[in-house]
């Protein structure tokens, strides 16, 4: 019978497994498997020159860490966990990001859910894999999975993801159904001056890691006035080889020649610009900011801006900010946009 304690053992065995492959020692019980994803990691890359093998290995090693038993125990205890293998319910997946929807399929999981899953057109070589390796585990647990492209049908509620123009459709296309729709949100970093060298290095990772084009990238910082950005460009200087990357320099180029014909100010170091702008979401290889006078007039804006915000990262004390270099790092009973999964889920 699948029981919640097979599934999370299961889950836990994905974590042993991903961590076996991150690490160059690896467990030769896995073998079999490792070889699998080392194979599909390099279709992936193909496939989707975003996702890089050292990113799709920062994903993997993230999930490496948070699917351990005890992990997943403590979440779950929170909640009144029941077997949903009576319903189903349709995930759309967003693909900036490797896995970036694997929490959604993560909570339909743990509570026995039937799965119609829209993967990304970006991102839609590993999930189905991990499917595999959990089938191994759980005989018969393919058949709760269904890998769709057409229409969805017959289900009892939607978990979608996707952009600000999406989002309107996803309102009115599910409008029937219970739903846990995300659109595009942002994050920031506020800074006072005041940064060790390490903490700028760290929110290098925070604004570099995947590009910069995840939700939890820093895609913009709020610095004091005649703030010294040397400060910054000192520090972030080891992420230089990121210009390497075709994609990424063809943006650069892109962005800096519609900044220069359209004589906007801005500044660059080779593989970032810098640019006063008072919008959150900022271009790839560009990083906006903007000044502050006081952290209490900060405070408020930042309460205006809550529905658009994913992360805020910074040393100062501003309510719910993470430590720089931990964006890209959810614990496992972190949402995103801050809607808990699992009570919706338990909710349908």
């Amino acid at each position: 019978m699948n029981t919640l304690d097979k599934r999370i053992n299961a889950l836990s065995q994905l974590g042993k497994l991903l961590e076996s492959l991150c690490k160059s020692k690896k467990d030769s019980s896995y073998d079999f498997w490792i070889k699998k994803f080392e194979k599909q990691i390099i279709l992936a890359h193909q496939f989707n020159n975003w996702f890089t093998k050292d990113y799709i290995f920062l994903a993997l090693n993230h999930w490496s860490k948070e699917l351990c038993e005890n992990n997943i125990i403590l979440w779950t205890k929170q909640y009144e966990i029941k077997d949903c293998s009576d319903k189903t319910v349709a995930i759309i997946m967003a693909g900036n990001l490797p896995l970036v929807g694997f929490h959604d399929f993560l909570c339909a999981m743990l509570l026995n859910y039937n799965c119609l899953i829209k993967l990304s057109s970006d991102d839609k070589i590993l999930i189905p894999l991990i499917v595999d390796f959990i089938e191994s585990l759980l005989p018969g647990f393919k058949n709760k999975i269904k890998f769709v492209e057409k229409p969805l049908k017959n289900f009892h509620g939607v978990i979608a993801t996707g952009s600000n123009s999406s989002f309107k459709h996803f309102e009115y296309y599910f409008k029937n159904y219970p739903r846990l729709l995300r659109k595009n949100r942002h994050s920031i970093a506020i800074l006072d001056g005041n940064e060790s060298e390490r903490d700028l290095k760290n929110l290098g990772k925070d604004i570099f890691n995947y590009f910069g084009m995840g939700c939890r990238s820093v895609s913009k910082i709020f610095v004091p006035k005649n703030y010294n950005f040397d400060l910054l460009f000192n520090a972030i200087y080891d992420f230089r080889d990121i210009i390497n990357h075709n994609k990424y320099a063809n943006n650069y180029d892109y962005n800096k020649a519609v900044y220069l014909m359209s004589e906007q100010k801005f500044i660059e170091n080779g593989f970032l610009m810098i640019k006063e702008d008072d919008k959150l979401g900022s271009p790839i290889a560009c990083l906006f900011y903007e000044n502050y006078n006081s952290i209490s007039e900060l405070q408020k804006k930042i309460n205006s801006l809550k529905d658009s915000l994913q992360c805020v990262v910074s040393n100062l004390n501003i309510s719910n900010s993470i430590n720089f270099g931990l964006s890209q790092n959810p614990k496992i009973n972190n949402y995103a946009d801050n809607i808990d999964t699992l009570d919706f889920l338990l909710k349908i």
